[in-house]
């Protein structure tokens, strides 16, 4: 079979294109022919992939459009399905337009458009995949007929691995004066409410560990949501102790994992969640609220809390802190979790999917 894979940006060090090339490179394996096409494709990874323009030529064999926000993609592969071709949505979630208003609105009126477009999408693609059941469920109420679930492909063995010793003594350094280390992992962006991040670390320095610090590593998402940020940290008089990281490579970020205590997440709007993911992988235990696919994500094998009001999340970290054993059985179970999304796993179920549609 032939499958062109189409998506807004291809990037580095991104979990939608990450999946993209991941995909691609299974489809090919089984012997399929594939491509990739992107309005916007990093110099970076030029090699790998088309730029897609209006211009370009139709899809050849199954078209896969991977839905994350507002592009004119999704408008040409409509006018493409209508005409007799074929169409699979991979469905990644599209943020909430809300969470972006007032920081972004140009940021904003895509998320608006992504919405109306995968709805616009449902009654011409012959099937739609989601990487959680919480994705799936928008798909059904976006009028998707046949759908189903198939985990994100993520390559969690580059997290089982020692990590690169320099890295480690790098990020051993930045905790000479000792302290807890908390740690994020994500884009800075409204819905994964860094700000409320930041509010209980500071709590937590005030009452538990005046010593702790905040690693948050992610790009940017607004920069005037970012600049809030700082002024919030100079507010809470934790400037200090909160750094800030666009992006790291692969070796630093395993560090960086190695070394936090613990992975707090506040996000209010995640479709899936591959932080989570790689922080249990490694054996670093998760404290998060209880939204969106979360709690699907953990499975269990986290602290999940209904209430993230900065007291309740800092006395929840110093909690399992400070119990050992609870945490060591949190740990243990995180890598338990991560096993159900081992890649083969996931591979067979994509190649069903997909091949599924040579029937």
């Amino acid at each position: 079979m032939r499958f062109s894979q189409y998506l807004p940006d291809l990037v580095p060090h991104d979990a939608i294109s990450d999946h993209v090339r991941r995909l691609g490179a299974v489809l090919a394996g089984a012997g399929h022919e594939v491509s990739i096409h992107a309005s916007h494709v990093d110099h970076r990874l030029r090699g790998e992939a088309r730029r897609w323009t209006p211009g370009s030529p139709p899809p050849e064999g199954v078209a896969i459009y991977h839905s994350s926000t507002g592009s004119p993609i999704a408008a040409w592969l409509r006018e493409h399905a209508s005409a007799g071709g074929r169409l699979v949505v991979d469905h990644h979630n599209i943020t909430p337009s809300r969470y972006f208003a007032r920081w972004d609105p140009d940021a904003a009126a895509r998320c608006r458009a992504g919405r109306a477009e995968l709805a616009s999408l449902a009654s011409h693609a012959e099937l739609a995949l989601a990487d959680s059941g919480f994705n799936r469920d928008e798909l059904i109420d976006a009028g998707y007929a046949r759908s189903a679930t198939c985990p994100l492909l993520v390559d969690l063995d580059a997290f089982r691995g020692p990590p690169d010793r320099a890295s480690l003594r790098r990020s051993a350094t930045g905790r000479c004066g000792g302290g807890v280390s908390w740690l994020f992992v994500g884009r800075l962006a409204p819905n994964k409410c860094q700000h409320d991040l930041i509010a209980a670390f500071a709590v937590f320095r005030r009452l538990h560990d005046p010593a702790a610090r905040l690693a948050l590593i992610g790009s940017t998402s607004s920069t005037l949501y970012r600049r809030a940020l700082d002024a919030l940290c100079r507010e809470l008089e934790v400037h200090d102790a909160v750094s800030v990281t666009a992006g790291v490579p692969h070796a630093e970020l395993l560090a960086r994992f190695r070394a936090a205590d613990v992975l707090v997440c506040l996000s209010e709007h995640e479709g899936f969640c591959v932080p989570l993911l790689e922080a249990m992988v490694v054996g670093t235990p998760v404290v998060a609220f209880d939204a969106a696919a979360v709690p699907e994500t953990l499975g269990g094998a986290g602290v999940v809390l209904a209430d993230k009001d900065p007291l309740a999340v800092a006395e929840a970290v110093a909690g399992l802190l400070s119990d050992p054993g609870g945490r060591d059985r949190l740990v243990e179970a995180g890598r338990r979790r991560a096993e159900a999304f081992d890649l083969g796993a996931s591979t067979a179920r994509w190649l069903a999917a997909l091949e599924g549609l040579a029937g």
